[in-house]
């Protein structure tokens, strides 16, 4: 698949929290994606990191059943707020990839979870860096996901998950793969490095992660279907 120029979704006026992962590309690329479903009144979706509530609110919009999940506080609250601005029924929980329920499952599942490579071994407990960092390999919850991503899907439910190409789409698609799902990079696109890369140019580099003359990250969104 050949990357795009990404163009924006219109996800309306969007509010966030101090310390909350406001809308950005990445975001932006899941919203296309997601808009590319057969989302509709009826539909159950689970917004898995939600952050600002962007996709759980878009969701909700196309007349979706929205349940949305994040492990900051600060993001549940923020949801929650930019949901009732909208007038938008979304169900808003705490926890960390937690549902408040075993064995539910859903239509269609969206994931932003944090993936950026990061010199620490584990992400960070607290602070902004929570929604971005990601371990060594930028993995550790994309490789949760993919774990647990049979048993959030109904039969032909569909996991749409954002990240970049840093932390690797082929092993993401390996992975949801051999988990029995039929999976395959659906969207990308090259965008310039926001401050945290930018910041953290060095050492991604040192670690061969980016080349020297490289000044775009490329993000992919990878779709997952249960048969």
């Amino acid at each position: 698949m050949a990357t795009t120029v990404l163009r924006p979704v219109d996800l309306g006026t969007v509010w966030t929290l101090p310390g909350v992962y406001a809308p950005q590309a990445d975001t932006f690329l899941l919203a296309r994606a997601l808009t590319a479903e057969k989302v509709s009144a009826g539909t159950d979706v689970l917004d898995l990191c939600t952050g600002s509530g962007a996709l759980a609110v878009l969701a909700a919009r196309m007349g979706a059943r929205v349940c949305a999940t994040d492990i900051s506080w600060r993001a549940v609250l923020t949801t929650r707020l930019n949901a009732a601005r909208a007038r938008k029924r979304v169900r808003v929980l705490h926890g960390d990839l937690s549902v408040h329920g075993p064995g539910r499952t859903f239509d269609t599942v969206v994931a932003n979870p944090p993936y950026v490579p990061s010199p620490a071994a584990l992400p960070p407990r607290a602070g902004p860096a929570r929604a971005w960092d990601a371990g060594r390999d930028g993995r550790h919850l994309v490789d949760r996901i993919c774990a647990r991503a049979p048993s959030l899907l109904k039969p032909h439910g569909v996991l749409l998950m954002v990240h970049s190409g840093l932390c690797g789409a082929d092993a993401t698609v390996r992975k949801l793969t051999d988990a029995g799902l039929s999976c395959s990079v659906t969207e990308r696109a090259r965008v310039p490095f926001g401050p945290v890369l930018t910041g953290r140019l060095p050492w991604l580099r040192a670690q061969g992660l980016i080349a020297p003359d490289e000044d775009r990250e490329e993000l992919v969104v990878v779709r997952a279907e249960r048969s």
